[in-house]
């Protein structure tokens, strides 16, 4: 059968995955009565509640006698270690643009990488329906972006199609017709060339890895040359031509809808899953004993935020998690480190401790949250940024940051990025009374600096980054604001004792829930640290009068989420993390170490 590989790219939130979907539908993968979940690609727990997309997946569908294989890819740019590596799989792109939104920086970061490869997109602008839509605008963003992107005048010739993905339907004009994605289909026919066969012995390139209870390691990538079978002998090379391990093939598996079906043989210029490995990672090439000559393969972006991993050393320790040794943290997270190439592990200065290097604070993020879901406790110190050193000159890395706010908050957002280190490159209008701001700003300004942008906007603001490039080191950052409440003793919070603090500044806890000296229990008004007493009840008497009795209300505690405790802690304290709760802490639980570590810091 005819072979097609095509990538989906685009912006997060722009609509892959649900366009997806409806081609599953329309192409008939699925039974008339088959149950199917929404966003069916998004297979992951996590990429259904944040409603993203995390891992890259592949699937295929036939379309006039047609097999083409689609690969829906992350949205998100600290995913895009990821997206880089997919597209040394496929041959074509469609790249998705919201037809408000326009063309974002994730969609210029891929669109780059694609353009690099030579490859011809597709352009199709989605959401076609919404009341605020401007095609003709985002159609010219889009040009402008394929020229900036230093595009040939062959991929500067793309076809666009216009349509609503969730409703069903794609057309060469926006207004119709609006029967299906078939028109879609029919591009990627007759545009995207079918896959190159090379000649030669077997060959494939590994893409994605993940980890299967029966069958082990799965590998997935693109066959180059030759073909292979369940039973085959094979070696895998690294990128220099080194071997990693002998091994025997003991599946192959096709990708046929939702579902990977075992094949006989697979063929060159198709994408499938091997399992029979045990070390082979991302890029590293699959052939027969005899050849020692590797695929080229690209090298990954490097990782710009780096965060300490601990053992939760805590007086609450072991409660709630059942993981919680050093030798186990490690395991998890080098296994973490064989399928995701965009992270790195190194150790700690301590025994205890284990530095994760990855692409930005929500990569890390959903790395803990899906550890903490397993049953691990840690503790996790303050995202650092991971610098270079060139010529003897110190490097930091920059972010394009792209920002759509309300005409009336541009101002205080400016004032607040300047503060930060930030240059202004572009503000334009993006609608009516919005403006489109453009920053280049050092990426340790940006920790944390999202609640703020929500709070100083009223929540309107969209906020989206992407590494830019390393830059001289900018100098020292003002630092937060305010200091915390630290309690000063062990047992459960107690309202009264609460609602006494309740001048002192916001709460972070509820009453009735277990705290211990050090751990940090709600933000103080002023610039420095108060230790204070959550654990005091009422003093009780025999006297009864309504001033006494007056009733206990507490304000709504300032709870804060994972990304947001990652980017509130200073440099002296941790995020204890376990199965169930969330908690802030000083790495030094006593206050007489806390001030002898202030006055040695002081002294240095």
């Amino acid at each position: 059968m005819p072979l097609r590989n095509i990538a989906i790219i685009a912006h997060v939130d722009h609509g892959k995955t649900t366009m997806i979907d409806v081609l599953l539908k329309q192409s008939g993968s699925f039974r008339e009565n088959q149950r199917v979940e929404e966003r069916a690609m998004d297979s992951n727990d996590l990429e259904r509640e944040r409603g993203i997309t995390i891992l890259a997946k592949v699937t295929s569908l036939v379309w006039k006698d047609t097999r083409i294989n689609i690969v829906d890819t992350p949205g998100h740019a600290d995913f895009g270690g990821e997206v880089e590596r997919i597209l040394s799989m496929v041959d074509g792109v469609v790249i998705l643009v919201d037809a408000a939104e326009g063309p974002m920086p994730q969609t210029k970061f891929v669109l780059g990488k694609a353009l690099a490869q030579g490859l011809r997109p597709i352009v199709a602008i989605n959401k076609i329906d919404r009341p605020d839509e401007r095609h003709l605008e985002v159609l010219e963003e889009i040009f402008d972006l394929f020229i900036a992107l230093d595009a040939t005048p062959e991929q500067l010739d793309f076809p666009v199609l216009y349509g609503a993905a969730k409703l069903g339907w794609m057309s060469e004009k926006p207004e119709g017709p609006k029967d299906s994605l078939g028109p879609l289909l029919d591009k990627v026919l007759e545009y995207v060339p079918e896959p190159k066969v090379e000649e030669g012995p077997f060959r494939m390139l590994v893409t994605t890895i993940e980890r299967n209870a029966f069958l082990g390691r799965i590998l997935t990538g693109r066959i180059f040359s030759g073909s292979v079978k369940a039973g085959d002998s094979i070696h895998a090379l690294s990128r220099d031509g080194k071997e990693v391990e002998k091994g025997r093939v003991s599946k192959v598996l096709a990708f046929r809808g939702l579902e990977r079906v075992p094949v006989d043989q697979a063929e060159a210029g198709d994408i499938v899953a091997i399992a029979g490995l045990e070390i082979t990672t991302v890029a590293d090439t699959l052939t027969i004993p005899s050849n020692n000559v590797p695929l080229p393969s690209k090298p990954i972006d490097p990782p710009t935020l780096s965060v300490t991993f601990r053992i939760n050393d805590g007086p609450l320790a072991g409660r709630e998690g059942d993981k919680v040794q050093s030798r186990v943290i490690r395991e998890r997270l080098m296994r973490e480190a064989e399928g995701n190439v965009a992270i790195k592990i190194t150790e700690g200065t301590d025994n205890d401790s284990f530095e994760v290097a990855g692409r930005g604070e929500l990569q890390l993020a959903v790395l803990i949250e899906n550890m903490r879901r397993e049953g691990f406790e840690l503790t996790i110190g303050r995202p650092r940024v991971v610098m270079k050193e060139e010529n003897g000159e110190k490097l930091e890395p920059i972010e394009e940051v792209i920002i759509d706010v309300d005409d009336e908050h541009t101002g205080v957002v400016v004032q607040k990025l300047t503060e930060r280190k930030g240059d202004l490159v572009d503000l334009r209008p993006s609608g009516v009374g919005r403006s489109r701001l453009r920053f280049h700003v050092p990426t340790r300004s940006l920790i944390g600096y999202q609640p703020e942008l929500l709070s100083d906007t009223r929540g309107t603001a969209i906020f989206n980054r992407l590494f830019h490039e390393y830059q001289p080191y900018k100098g020292a950052l003002p630092g937060r604001r305010t200091g915390v409440l630290i309690s000063n003793g062990t047992g459960q919070s107690v309202a009264f004792a609460l609602w006494n603090l309740e001048d002192r500044g916001p709460i972070m806890i509820d009453a009735g829930v277990d705290i211990y000296e050090g751990m940090i229990i709600g933000e103080h008004v002023r610039e420095n640290d108060l230790e204070v007493n959550a654990l005091k009840g009422k003093q009780l008497t025999n006297i009864r009068t309504t001033s006494k009795d007056e009733a206990v209300r507490l304000t709504t505690p300032k709870k804060l989420t994972l990304e947001q405790s990652l980017g509130y802690i200073a440099d002296d304290e941790y995020v204890e993390v376990t199965p169930k709760s969330i908690r802030l802490r000083k790495i030094w639980l006593d206050p007489n170490d806390r001030k002898r570590q202030m006055r040695s810091a002081k002294a240095s």
